[in-house]
């Protein structure tokens, strides 16, 4: 179940807030300018998607975001456990960065749990399935998939070239807690 924790940034112990509610966490979330919605598929995807299978059922949705935000590119991810990469790439999304364009995230299958670094908080977002995350550019934050990552995300993108980090050098995703699953 998707799922917001709200951390003060000097204090990684004690949670501020939590829900799993999404009304309650699409109203955090919005109060600070982060889009988060649930979508549902008007098709069902097969049990292995290929990335056309899954651009395809949604790319209705895809298409509205297009417009409202004039989108240049997007793709698909899919991450396992078996991918050779999946410690170093879980070490480099751990870091915190920001981007020159929004963020934004819609999730097929799996988990991940974005954290995002802003006004004194930590939010720890808990996306999941049907889960639309979009970060505004230049909000700091990390990206956990886990130690055993299994998800598949559609990515939109503002810039043709896709996805460009920057790096803060903050160590602070350090003492937050991970995604554990």
């Amino acid at each position: 179940m998707s799922g917001l924790t709200i951390f003060s940034d000097s204090d990684a112990s004690q949670p501020i807030w939590q829900s799993q509610d999404a009304d309650a966490i699409q109203k955090q979330l919005n109060d600070i300018g982060v889009r988060f919605e649930r979508w549902e598929a008007s098709q069902k995807l097969s049990d292995a998607p290929s990335s056309e299978e899954v651009l395809a059922v949604y790319q209705h949705e895809i298409d509205k975001l297009v417009a409202e935000k004039g989108y240049q590119s997007w793709d698909v991810i899919s991450m396992r456990s078996d991918n050779p990469q999946c410690a170093e790439l879980r070490t480099k999304f751990l870091s915190e960065h920001i981007h020159h364009e929004d963020e934004v995230r819609f999730f097929v299958e799996g988990a991940g749990l974005f954290c995002l670094h802003l006004n004194g908080k930590i939010y720890q977002i808990l996306c999941e399935k049907n889960d639309l995350l979009s970060v505004p550019a230049g909000t700091a934050h990390w990206f956990d998939m886990g130690p055993e990552p299994h998800f598949t995300a559609i990515r939109l993108f503002d810039n043709p070239e896709g996805w460009i980090a920057h790096f803060t050098g903050d160590k602070i995703a350090d003492v937050y807690p991970k995604l554990e699953c």
